[in-house]
């Protein structure tokens, strides 16, 4: 078992900046691949990215790209998602989750362990 826990949504203005952190415990947490994922209401949940085991690779969707970066630090059992230029369209509940394959999971069917999520609200 891998306990999830999401830190650091909250209210941010549009243009502005917020790093989400994952905690993560249990079993050994550098043999999941680790991902993001974030559900607006009304809607389904969708992918954000996801970085490898390793740490050496990242891969993100095309909404996020050039705006969003995940690190890890599996000393600190911990993944990040930092978060910058937001907008207006990046409000929901951001997820955390951990899957034990090796190459990108970019569905949510492909992840084993999930938090209970963090809120991010973009305001004008």
């Amino acid at each position: 078992q891998v306990q999830l826990v999401e830190s650091g949504g909250g209210l941010v203005q549009a243009g502005g900046s917020l790093r989400l952190s994952c905690a993560a415990s249990g079993r050994t947490f550098s043999y999941y691949q680790m991902g993001w994922f974030r559900q607006a209401p009304g809607k389904e949940r969708e992918f954000v990215g996801c970085i490898t085991q390793s740490g050496g690779g990242t891969s993100y969707s095309d909404s996020v790209k050039g705006r969003f970066t995940i690190s890890r630090d599996n000393a600190k059992n911990t993944v990040w998602l930092q978060m910058n230029s937001l907008k207006l369209d990046d409000t929901a509940v951001y997820y955390c989750a951990a899957a034990s394959q090796f190459t990108f999971a970019f569905f949510p069917s492909q992840y084993d362990y999930w938090g209970r999520g963090t809120q991010v609200t973009v305001s004008s």
